[in-house]
């Protein structure tokens, strides 16, 4: 298998990539995708890998733990590598740029919230809530882009949310973060609009992840209800589709807006909510 570098090299020269490797749109380009070992992160660099796009999974948690998603991207023919960075640490996240190298594609998806009232709500919370979910994708994107500028070419995600679009309580540093997560796409989009560079933020609604497989499964053990039942009741007031979004589905969403057909799109926030944010 071909590294990073060599994928760049590829790229730059115009010749083939080793046999093997997945064909697609994506071939000769390499993705950052934070907070990638599980989930939603993890659907998106599988969509891209679909697409031929080396991939940088990232995430807290040791390479062990995180050896099973590398296996699964790797397994799809592209070049794979994990790094753990905290993206809490500015020069943690400088660092770890310098390590891996340029990035064609940028998904800002790792995120964390604390729940509680805004008066109940630590300072240390709301600051951790800051730097992972706000100011992590700022220097994440600010020293990416001089490389996507010198390449004419670039794609930057920002997982938003639901709650970029809405509010809702006992969640300040979520919806404040995930508000300003579309400010952020609005700016980058309009100063990088002749570059070949694009900006957007993918706002999903309830999506069916281990974490909220999770509160399903406690719901039905403490209701005695089945998981139809506790899905539903999950969903009430939410999305009027009445079902969740997929991660498969978002990753597609990811994959689209990296090629052709996403090229004049820059500065969106699209809802994948089921209704939620028309109704």
């Amino acid at each position: 298998m071909i590294s990073i570098t060599e994928a760049a090299r590829h790229r730059a020269t115009g010749t083939e990539a080793a046999p093997g490797r997945a064909s697609g749109a994506l071939r000769g380009r390499v993705a950052l995708v934070t907070g990638s070992v599980g989930g939603i992160g993890h659907a998106v660099a599988s969509a891209l890998a679909a697409e031929g796009c080396g991939i940088v999974l990232h995430g807290l948690a040791s390479a062990e733990e995180a050896a099973p998603a590398l296996s699964a991207i790797a397994g799809q023919g592209v070049t794979a590598r994990f790094d753990g960075t905290d993206l809490a640490d500015p020069a943690a996240i400088a660092a770890m740029m310098a390590r891996i190298g340029p990035v064609d594609i940028l998904v800002n998806n790792a995120a964390i919230r604390h729940f509680g009232l805004v008066e109940d709500t630590a300072p240390a919370d709301w600051d951790q809530d800051i730097a992972v979910n706000l100011s992590a994708p700022f220097h994440l994107t600010r020293l990416a882009l001089p490389g996507m500028r010198a390449r004419g070419w670039g794609r930057i995600i920002n997982m938003s949310s639901i709650y970029g679009l809405v509010g809702t309580t006992e969640r300040v540093g979520y919806v404040t973060t995930k508000t300003a997560l579309i400010g952020l796409t609005r700016a980058v989009a309009l100063e990088t609009a002749q570059s070949g560079i694009t900006c957007n933020a993918i706002c999903a609604g309830s999506t069916l992840t281990p974490n909220i497989e999770g509160r399903i499964q406690a719901a039905m053990r403490a209701q005695g209800i089945g998981h139809a039942e506790a899905s539903a009741r999950f969903l009430a007031g939410k999305q009027p589709t009445g079902r969740f979004v997929t991660a498969q589905a978002i990753g597609a969403m990811a994959a689209m807006l990296c090629g052709e057909g996403g090229r004049d799109i820059t500065g969106a926030a699209i809802p994948m909510d089921g209704g939620w944010s028309a109704s």
